[in-house]
């Protein structure tokens, strides 16, 4: 047993797109439409995040005590927050910051529609 992926509602396709693959470097997996629901799959090696779009649906509210963040690994967490920051010109909420009960290195960033992404520095 595995986690597949969890699924996220969107209010702009595209500029979801732009945040995780294009600043975040997800790769898109595939997609489809059911219902006119567009369904777009990004990730890496072990999981994916399934981008949710209905024109008709109403702009999605993240709420963090419900869905707190999801975590993406990168090889250097200072770095990639500088680099998706200036890319995307997203919100920084924490970090970085050593968090030694983890034995690692993270920072939260605020992505499109309010959603939370923590970068998670690889321990390799």
């Amino acid at each position: 047993m595995d986690v597949i992926h969890t699924a996220i509602w969107v209010s702009d396709l595209e500029a979801a797109r732009t945040f995780f693959v294009d600043a975040l470097g997800l790769d898109e997996h595939w997609s489809f439409t059911m219902d006119g629901v567009e369904n777009v799959y990004v990730g890496g090696e072990h999981g994916e995040i399934q981008l949710r779009y209905d024109p008709e649906r109403g702009d999605p509210t993240p709420d963090r005590d419900a869905l707190d963040h999801v975590a993406v690994s990168v090889d250097d967490v200072t770095a990639e927050t500088e680099r998706v920051v200036a890319a995307t010109d997203c919100e920084v909420l924490e970090g970085p910051m050593r968090v030694e009960a983890a034995d690692t290195k993270v920072s939260f960033i605020e992505g499109p529609d309010g959603y939370v992404v923590e970068l998670v520095e690889d321990r390799g």
